[in-house]
Parts: C-alpha cells; structure tokens; sequence
C-alpha cells in the first residue's frame, strides 16, 4: 500500500499515481478533525507546556492500550518498592538475582576448600573437583548467544526470572549428588544453560528501562550484583558451614532464590508502558529519552541480525577482548582465592570468609559510583562517551593489573589481602566502560553482543581451572606467583586493545530504518512519477501541474482547482523551511501535543511534515486565519 500523502522525507520530493486515489478517499473527515485540533493548540486559554503536561497527566488519562489491566495481586497492594522509581526497582531486582547466582557459584569453592582441610570422608579427587568446577561454564557458555536472541525476541523479564529460579531449584540437588561426580557434573552443567541467559537478559530489561543518561548507573547497579554475590557468599557460607553444616549453604540459596523469583514476579514488568502502577512522569520521562522508537523496528532474529558486521566490527572485538580479561581475573578468584591464601599463606577459613570479602565488598561500592561518575561525565559535556568508556574501562584494568603484580609478590597475609583489595577495588571502574559498551554501539542488538562476549568471556572462565591445575602441581606460593603474573599480563594486553579500537558512539550497521519509514519510501516501479522542483524563493512551485504530468493517460487531469478542494494539503506542523530544498525532518516545539517525544496517541505524530502552504487558510494564529 502507498501513502496517501504525496511528499516523501528526501530533498527531491516525488509522487506516486495511485497517491491521488487514496488522497480522494476520506480526507475531508482528517482534514476536518486536525483543523480543530489545531486551532484548539494554538489557543492561549488551552496551550500548556510539556511539564504542565507532565504533571497533570495521569494513569486514568493515558490512552486505553497503554493502560495494562490489573493483576489480581494489584487489587490488594501495589507493585512498587516504597521511596524507589520503578526504573530503580528493576536494577534492585536484577542486582538481587545475580547476588544469588554467584552466591551459588561461590559456594562450590568454599566448600571444595573446607573439604580439603576437613576430616569428612568424601571420594572426590581434586582432579574431578576442577572437572565439576569447570562443568558449569561449558553449559553458560553454550546458551549465552541462544539466550541473546531469545531476549531480543521475548519479554527478557521473564526470561531473567525463569533462569535464576531454575537454577536455585537445580542448587538443592548438589547435596545428594556431591559422592556422585557424575550426576555432580550434569547438575552443573544444567545449572550453567539456565544461567547462560541471565547477562543477555539483563541488557535486554535495560533496553527498555534505562534512560541513555542513566544507562551506566543502572546497569552498573545490576552488574554489581556479581561482585556482592561473592563477598556475601564468603561471608555467610563461613557462617553457615561453622554453625551448621557442610551442605548448608546450598539449601539457604535454593530457599533465598525462591522468594527472590516471586519478588521478580510481582514487581518487575517487561517495559514502562506494561507496569500497572508506574508514575506517569516517570513514563513519559523514560519514552521521551529513548524516542518511543522501539516497536516500530522488526525484532532482531537469527536471519536479520548483522553477524557479518559484529565480526568485523572493531569496537565489537574491543569489547570480546575487554570481557575476556575481565572475566579471567573474576573467575580466577571466584574458584581460588580462598585456595591460593590458604596454600600461600596458611589462613584459615574463617579468615577467608572474613578477609576475602573485603575486596568484593568494595567493588560492590565502586562499581555503581563508577557509573554515576561516567554519566555525570557525559551528562556535563566533559567527556564525550568514547572517551568515557576507554577512561573508565583501561584505567580500572591498569590499576588491577598492577596491583595484582604487587599481590603476586607479597610476602605477608596482610601485603597480599592489601593489594589484591585494593586492585579489584579499581577494577571496578571497568564495568562503566566495556559492559556497557554494547547499549552505546547497537541497543537494539545490546542482548545479542552481551551474549556473545560473555560467552567469550566464559571461555576464561573454563580455561583458568585447568591453567591452575597444569601451573599451580604442588601448591608452592613461587607457582601461584606465575599464575598471577599471567592474569596480570593479559590485563595489559586487554587495555592495549580496547584504548585503540573501542567506540561509544551507535555503529552504522545498528540502526536500521523502521518499518515505517521501509513502507514510507518504496515505490511502485510500474508506476510513473513525478519529479517535484526546489521552491523558487520567490514564491511557490506549481504542485498542480506536476501532479497532471504524473496522471496516466487513460485518465484526464483533473482541474486544479478541483483537486484543491478535493484534496486539500494537510496543514503543517510546525517548522521553518529553507529557501534551497526542503528538510527531511524538522523539531517540533515543546508543548506541542502532537509531539513525538510526549505520551500521545496522534496517528500523524511520525509522518513527514508536509511542505509550508501560502495561503493563510489554517496557518498563523487565531485572527489571521480565513476560512
């Protein structure tokens, strides 16, 4: 189908035949309607500001189809958190979710670790210890690009909140299997697909949620999760296995994890315009800032995702290699950190449990006030978002890189705790540059590329088990020394890379033209066109005789001034026109109720805006016009 305007959003302006047809058909009835709307904007008595809008907006007075049904819970309490936004709650909520799924993970090493130094009598080797250990990531790895375009596709909410649950419920089975390796094994792995989608997911619930000025803090807010996860896991599994028992810490995350998941069920919706009970300045707030532009572009799937440009994309690569490094160091401290102390320096685990999440503890306060930073930076205008990213992401490498150095030769607990808190304290500042670099590049594919490199960034944490075990053979401090030595060093490769080849600014092949515009600008090839002149400046170009040079022959043109009363020209909004050609586009001033940017319902708020008319018949204000 054609539009029925004749004017598309190019320079040279052209018309299809069929266009008189449709102009012919029902144009008295819009033209009739969005006289009076006009002529209603441009009275004083009615005409209001945007944030007078804002304020007197309310969750009865938005459009039928933006006003989600009640739930039944929603008739009896409402789904907020008191004192936090909506947008806030969401990041809460997936902080939550991923301080239990390294919660989990963390468990496994505390517990392999007091095996080791215990009397209890378990026939596991420490061979098939680094296979169970390992058996996790080759699952998480297998799901993180599936997981990508399965959060592209569908709610990502749901998808977050299944995955979590999942693998809480899978956690109560390690118990029973831990004298079976086998069943150990497949448990884990299990519990790495379910969990493989939860990052892609997380950026998926951003898309929606964050606001490009608070993209780094909400994010960062969510990641943090990560590293909270495992200064609480070390702390409460110490607790746990002391007062309690050895299997403990497994039970108390699948319990935590359950309440967790219906908490996600109630609170948590897929996108602003679905939430049952949002403030709809925050609405509007949210719609505004991200242009309200998402449902008219075709969700991305397997066939028409860019694969191509993401590998040969450098700013891609530079976040590959960016989540690479990062995830080797975490990984490496998430399965031995309490190992190496307790093997370097004969601590015990109570001291582990206490000392090692100490750094943790701190990266878990670092990483969100890097991301308040890093948008109070660009906000401000002092750094431009390239500048940011590399900022942030190569100086938090180089500081942990170097502490690590110092860490590796450190000859007491204390020189040792000291450096390894103070450089995973400043790897924190890394997560406001490359893990939310893929919301800066392509948003639209932002769940795909974080399931590539996480995926990529899994790889480490498969591979560091086994580097372990093939350097680390006799437990002596001078092989840990070399193992660090290596984590470092890959560190200082990863800061090389990204400081030359990361970008903050949205990639060409990630922003494709919306479903709209697609329809806006196909032409019929059987049919002829007219070519539409520049306007002289000097007064107005003949639109009537181009449209008779454009009719077929079989059918006479009509007199112009019989189209013009016909089909009249629909009346502008807004906007200057130059002398030399006409814009494609145009802002149109705040206040105005047809804007796209406000929450509205008008059906011509994303047209183009039709070339300015002469005559004073429904232009200038009240007084001027002639009708």
């Amino acid at each position: 189908m054609h539009n029925e305007y004749p004017f598309n959003n190019k320079s040279y302006q052209y018309v299809n035949v069929s266009v008189i047809n449709l102009i012919e058909q029902d144009y008295t009835v819009k033209w009739l309607t969005l006289k009076q709307q006009y002529d209603d904007y441009d009275n004083p008595q009615l005409k209001k500001g945007a944030s007078e809008q804002a304020d007197d907006v309310s969750i009865d007075s938005l459009p039928e189809y933006q006003r989600p049904p009640l739930r039944k819970i929603d008739h009896y309490i409402k789904a907020e958190i008191p004192c936090l936004s909506r947008r806030a709650t969401v990041s809460l909520l997936c902080c939550m979710g991923f301080i239990i799924m390294f919660g989990m993970r963390e468990t496994m090493g505390m517990v392999n670790s007091e095996m080791e130094t215990s009397e209890t009598n378990l026939t596991i080797s420490r061979s098939t210890i680094s296979a169970i250990e390992s058996a996790i990531f080759w699952g998480y790895f297998v799901t993180q690009i599936p997981g990508g375009l399965i959060a592209a596709a569908y709610p990502a909410n749901k998808l977050f909140g299944v995955a979590i649950g999942s693998s809480c419920l899978l956690n109560i089975f390690i118990p029973s299997l831990y004298d079976n390796p086998t069943g150990l094994i497949i448990v884990k792995v299990l519990q790495g697909l379910v969990e493989g989608v939860t990052y892609p997911a997380c950026h998926g619930i951003m898309r929606y949620w964050a606001p490009p000025l608070e993209r780094s803090r909400l994010a960062t807010i969510a990641f943090s999760g990560c590293y909270a996860g495992v200064m609480f896991s070390m702390m409460i599994c110490g607790l746990l296995i002391k007062n309690i028992s050895l299997m403990a810490p497994f039970y108390f995350y699948s319990i935590v994890g359950v309440i967790w998941y219906l908490s996600w069920l109630w609170l948590v919706f897929e996108k602003p315009s679905l939430h049952t009970c949002i403030d709809p300045k925050e609405l509007i707030m949210i719609e505004k800032s991200l242009g309200g532009t998402q449902e008219q572009h075709e969700k991305p799937t397997l066939q028409n995702t860019p694969w191509k440009s993401f590998f040969t994309s450098l700013p891609c690569y530079a976040i590959f290699v960016a989540n690479f490094c990062r995830s080797w160091n975490f990984y490496l401290l998430v399965l031995f950190q309490a190992l190496y102390f307790k093997e370097a320096f004969n601590t015990t685990t109570a001291q582990n449990a206490s000392l090692g999440a100490l750094p943790h503890f701190l990266m878990t306060l670092v990483v969100p006030a890097g991301g308040i930073m890093a948008d109070r930076l660009r906000k401000k205008g002092i750094l431009n978002t390239t500048q940011v990213r590399k900022l942030f992401n190569c100086g938090g490498f180089g500081l942990e890189a170097t502490f690590f150095l110092a860490m590796a030769y450190s000859h007491t607990t204390l020189q040792g705790m000291t450096a390894l808190t103070i450089g995973v304290a400043f790897s924190g500042f890394a997560i406001s540059g490359f893990n939310v670099n893929h919301l800066d590049i392509a948003p639209r594919y932002a769940s795909i590329l974080m399931g590539l490199s996480n995926g990529i960034g899994t790889i480490a944490g498969a591979v560091v088990p086994v580097i372990k075990n093939n350097i680390v053979i006799h437990s002596t401090k001078e092989e840990w020394r070399i193992l660090i030595i290596l984590s470092a060093m890959i560190h200082y490769a990863g800061i090389i890379f990204y400081g030359l080849f990361a970008s903050g600014e949205l990639q060409p092949w990630a922003d494709p033209k919306t479903e709209d515009e697609k329809h806006w600008n196909q032409m019929n090839e059987s049919a002829p066109v007219a070519k539409f002149p520049h306007r002289p400046s000097g007064g107005m170009t003949n639109y009537g005789a181009a449209m008779e040079t454009a009719l077929p022959p079989s059918r006479p043109a009509a007199p112009r001034h019989q189209m013009s009363q016909e089909a009249p020209p629909r009346p502008p909004a807004p906007r200057t026109l130059s002398q030399e050609g006409y814009p494609s586009q145009q802002a149109i001033p705040s206040g105005n109720p047809f804007s796209a940017a406000s929450v509205s319902t008008n059906p011509f708020r994303q047209e183009t805006v039709q070339p300015q008319a002469q005559d004073t018949y429904l232009h200038g204000t009240i007084d001027d016009r002639t009708y």
